[in-house]
């Protein structure tokens, strides 16, 4: 009986303190205290960044641009993941890369190039599992878009308040309540995010401006770094009628209760 009860004591605790952890920026200029949050997170001085540049053109520039950026911040060990088409070997490599960081980073680019690789269904739940294990997860433009369940592609008609003229894939969903744009009002993006969020009501339109980033905990709380603004957009349960919530460094959000913490 007392082992039946230490168990589950043990349990609990585990389960209690878990916490996942994401860091998604807006793109343009990578905020300093959104990339020192990921350093402290994956473990400072002793820890260990994977830097997954699939969503690039130019995988190596990629790749160089974060490493200059974190090194600056921290002498945190930067591992850069193979980069994509993957081989059979280069596979192998990734998942071992998985087993060891503390945190994981996707640099922008195309984010359809990067859940191309994710059809692969091994990397994707491998990449969950560390996510669940408590490993910090980031990424900017690209690879802030692929963070929602339901990820916009960049194409479409939006030059009108339509849903259902955004094209959306599959993402890697680790943020399930809700869809992430990027380069918000840098470039102007509210009528593809405010259409979406019309025809799709259950769920929260999160939309980051350049130099600017969110902190989500335990997917649900939402706080603002960077330099510029995150508008939240939320049906409330009523078709066709949006609040909208202005949020900008240190400002905290409920994605649950769909609320401004004060």
């Amino acid at each position: 009986m007392n082992k039946i009860l230490l168990f589950f004591l043990l349990f609990f605790v585990s389960t209690a303190f878990a916490q996942e952890r994401l860091i998604i920026i807006g793109g343009g200029e990578r905020p300093k205290d959104a990339l020192t949050k990921l350093i402290q997170l994956s473990g400072d001085a002793q820890g260990e960044i994977l830097i997954i540049t699939w969503a690039s053109g130019e995988q190596p520039a990629s790749f160089e641009s974060i490493r200059e950026d974190l090194a600056s911040l921290s002498p945190i060990k930067i591992v850069h993941a193979p980069m994509s088409p993957l081989t059979a070997e280069s596979k192998i490599t990734f998942l071992n890369q998985l087993k060891t960081a503390k945190g994981i980073f996707f640099t922008g680019g195309d984010q359809v190039r990067i859940m191309k690789v994710l059809e692969d269904e091994e990397l994707y739940k491998a990449l969950h599992e560390r996510y669940h294990q408590q490993v910090v997860f980031s990424g900017s433009s690209a690879g802030t878009a692929i963070m929602s369940e339901k990820m916009i592609t960049g194409e479409g008609k939006f030059d009108v308040i339509d849903g259902t003229q955004v094209e959306v894939k599959k993402g890697l969903g680790l943020l399930t309540n809700a869809i992430v744009d990027q380069h918000f009002v840098k470039r102007q993006r509210e009528n593809r995010l405010m259409g979406l969020i019309l025809l799709n009501p259950e769920l929260l339109g999160i939309g980051i401006d350049e130099n600017t980033a969110v902190y989500v905990q335990d997917n649900y709380l939402a706080e603002v770094l960077g330099e510029s603004q995150v508008l939240i957009f939320d049906t409330q349960g009523k078709e066709k009628e949006l609040k909208v919530s202005f949020l900008k460094k240190g400002d905290k959000y409920n994605l649950k209760k769909k609320k401004v913490i004060h």
